[in-house]
């Protein structure tokens, strides 16, 4: 799969080279894989099932506005990613044009910042996969608790946690037939939930879905105000891939198939996914009376062992692979681009390993106790800033023209402002990041909370754009 080639390509010394007309070979479908691979996680599922609950709308509002977020976020990647596609840079250089050559290092760093976290969320999520199917196999039930986990979820974890760095230790190449399969195994096996909730329902599960998560007192302006919410939450989930898309998109063919993949891989994954996720998360609040946002603890529930190991097996595959692609490799580079005379791809991949381990690992215990949107607003809220700056810097202040030559230009030149760093940029991401994070965090703007993201970016721009002119 081109994503795959994507991966190996960015682990070589020269990554940050643009690319050669004959590498820009990625069709409309290569970027749709992308969408659907990043869409497909247990930690997706979680995500959106747990928007159902948390904003108390009914089933229809939340499933419209998980289709609006997605036609969002494919607007707002097709113009981080126009720069990659044109030019073929990758992030890391793209930014340098309104950050500064040195300033470049902030952006590319808290973007691994963001992967770090992702990868350590997702390895846990991947162990959940490989813990249903040992209980599938064993029947073992229960146990002791530490730090929220039983001794098989431990066991599982750290045996996932190897897993990955197996992985990118032998190389990445044969992950490709795993992301191939596995997405279209994931729909088949949550279809397969449905039909089963559908059947332990007695056929009430559609009726069921539209006012199940519903507030009984509430009205047409809390169904907004949590309509906007989930907007906003899902548009901070995608937030990494939004600012980094050009990574992606500079292997493009042309803009035709960057912008006919978006569109194909988006919306469509989006309510294809949202729908199922919707109905089982409602079938299992009909069936065992509770809400249940793991969908790995839904077919534990249905004491069916066929169900439950082909579940673990194409769960752990899916997320195991996007893990991988969208979340390793950023924060391998971003730390690696530290110091790349001292670290190289397998220090860095062992660094990030070492994080994950702790994440992953205090997941359930700790960070789960954030709150999921919360978790999820708060990383958006420290890209937002740039993702604003970056596009305000390349359609307005240059008009979508860049001088690739300059940017890589060390030394000197147009986009090195001096010592490096672009003040004007700095600023505008301080004073953006700060209030946008503040948002999610500070009880008096919690009126703001999920549109985190959107206010982020659009202050840092507009302070760009202030201070630039």
């Amino acid at each position: 799969m081109d994503t795959i080639a994507h991966t190996e390509m960015i682990a070589d010394e020269d990554a940050l080279r643009p690319v050669t007309a004959e590498e820009k070979s990625w069709g409309w479908f290569a970027i749709f894989n992308v969408w659907a691979n990043d869409i497909q996680s247990l930690f997706g599922y979680s995500l959106v099932a747990s928007l159902f609950i948390s904003y108390g709308v009914s089933g229809w509002t939340a499933f419209a506005a998980l289709i609006t977020a997605g036609l969002m976020v494919m607007f707002l990647v097709n113009l981080s990613g126009a720069a990659g596609e044109k030019y073929g840079i990758p992030y890391p250089v793209f930014a340098r044009a309104s950050m500064g050559t040195q300033g470049a290092k902030l952006p590319a760093v808290l973007r691994a910042v963001v992967a770090v976290f992702w990868y350590g969320v997702q390895v846990y999520f991947a162990s959940t996969a490989l813990a249903l199917l040992i209980r599938s196999l064993t029947g073992i039930t229960g146990g002791a608790e530490m730090l929220g986990l039983t001794a098989v979820d431990w066991l599982s974890f750290v045996l996932v946690w190897g897993f990955h760095i197996v992985i990118f230790w032998r190389g990445m190449g044969w992950v490709e037939g795993f992301l191939n399969i596995a997405g279209p195994f994931v729909y088949a096996v949550m279809i397969g939930l449905v039909v089963v909730l559908w059947i332990k329902s007695d056929g009430q599960l559609l009726s069921q879905a539209q006012t199940i998560f519903a507030n009984p007192e509430g009205t047409w302006g809390t169904e907004f105000a949590g309509f906007v919410a989930i907007i906003g939450t899902m548009v901070a989930y995608f937030a990494a891939v939004m600012i980094n898309f050009s990574d992606f998109s500079r292997y493009a063919k042309d803009k035709r198939a960057m912008v006919k993949g978006n569109l194909a891989g988006l919306p469509f994954n989006m309510i294809l996914f949202s729908a199922l996720a919707l109905l089982t998360t409602a079938g299992a609040a009909v069936v065992y009376g509770e809400a249940i946002i793991n969908p790995t603890e839904i077919v534990g529930r249905t004491d069916s062992v066929i169900l439950g190991i082909i579940a673990a097996v194409t769960f752990f595959a899916a997320t195991v692979g996007i893990n991988l692609v969208a979340n390793f490799i950023p924060a391998v580079n971003g730390i690696a681009n530290l110091a790349p005379e001292t670290i190289g791809f397998r220090k860095a991949g062992l660094i990030t390993s070492g994080f994950a381990l702790v994440i992953g690992g205090l997941w359930t215990a700790v960070i789960s106790e954030i709150g999921i949107s919360g978790f999820v607003n708060t990383l958006g809220a420290t890209l937002a800033p740039l993702y604003g700056i970056l596009m305000v810097d390349y359609y307005l202040i240059r008009r979508q023209k860049l001088n690739r030559d300059e940017l890589y230009n060390m030394s000197g030149g147009a986009y090195h402002y001096g010592n490096g760093w672009h003040d004007n940029a700095l600023v505008a991401f301080g004073i953006g990041a700060v209030f946008s994070v503040a948002t999610v965090w500070v009880p008096a703007l919690g009126a703001l909370t999920g549109y985190a993201w959107i206010i982020g970016a659009a202050l840092g721009g507009a302070i760009y754009w202030w201070r630039c002119k």
